[in-house]
């Protein structure tokens, strides 16, 4: 089964999908097998894989520490053309719509497109937002592209719309990595109306009832990333999965 139709059979099965980001950056190679079944084990439905940037941390490792432990999908988030890995089983091929800079609406998907194809790495193009998150985040710094306002949910709607209208599969509304403030619910409100696309929502989300709100404001998968680099934080997870899973929902 293709990953995109196997997130499209967990939306509707359980209201959402949960993915967690692991950067190799952030969490040691030795620690990955063990926090990728874990993961599995507390209801985790895939990871996505990348950084904005990638300074000591190897993509195939990764990868082949999280495919030895468990069976869910593994999908590349790339900050970059050199984070492509044929292990992966797909990649988000993401065009940063929010903002105005060509190299990343379709300079560096040029560059990638053939590697893509080489390796037989299913992709789904994305529509990627940023939005703002009360500072700066790397992904904004690195991108060279202001995030949309918080408090300009249509712009994000029509924004959200175009890309549906130009075949895209995806939206990722994008606070950041360690964001102070998550995308607004009214944002996910707003876009979930004007967009039929399944709509991803990460950056700044710390806890279960957030995670929750988020889909009862119409996000369909929800990602948490560097809140379980501190593996003090792993025994949460099962709460977050619980929260997004709104068709089999426990007590929040």
């Amino acid at each position: 089964m293709k990953t995109y139709n196997y997130l499209q059979d967990i939306i509707a099965k359980k209201g959402a999908a949960y993915l967690i980001l692991i950067d190799p950056d952030k969490l040691s190679t030795d620690k990955i097998s063990k926090f990728a079944k874990h993961c599995e084990d507390s209801g985790v439905d895939g990871f996505l894989i990348g950084g904005s940037l990638l300074l000591n941390g190897n993509i195939d490792e990764t990868i082949d520490s999280i495919k030895s432990s468990c069976s869910i999908p593994v999908i590349i988030f790339p900050g970059g053309v050199d984070q492509i890995s044929s292990k992966a089983d797909a990649l988000l091929y993401i065009s940063l719509i929010s903002g105005r800079n060509a190299d990343q609406l379709i300079g560096k998907h040029v560059i990638a497109a053939p590697l893509i194809k080489k390796y037989g790495i299913e992709p789904i193009s994305t529509g990627y937002l940023l939005i703002e998150s009360g500072k700066t985040t790397t992904a904004e710094y690195i991108s060279n592209s202001k995030p949309i306002p918080r408090n300009k949910p249509e712009i994000a709607a029509s924004t959200a719309l175009a890309a549906e209208y130009m075949g895209m599969k995806l939206i990722y509304l994008e606070a950041g990595s360690g964001a102070d403030l998550p995308v607004p619910n009214e944002m996910i409100k707003m876009v979930s109306q004007y967009c039929s696309l399944p709509i991803v929502v990460g950056g700044g989300i710390r806890d279960p009832k957030t995670a929750f709100e988020k889909v009862r404001s119409g996000a369909k998968v929800i990602v948490t990333g560097n809140f379980f680099e501190n593996e003090s934080n792993w025994g949460k997870i099962e709460e977050f999965a619980d929260a997004v899973h709104i068709n089999e929902l426990k007590e929040i």
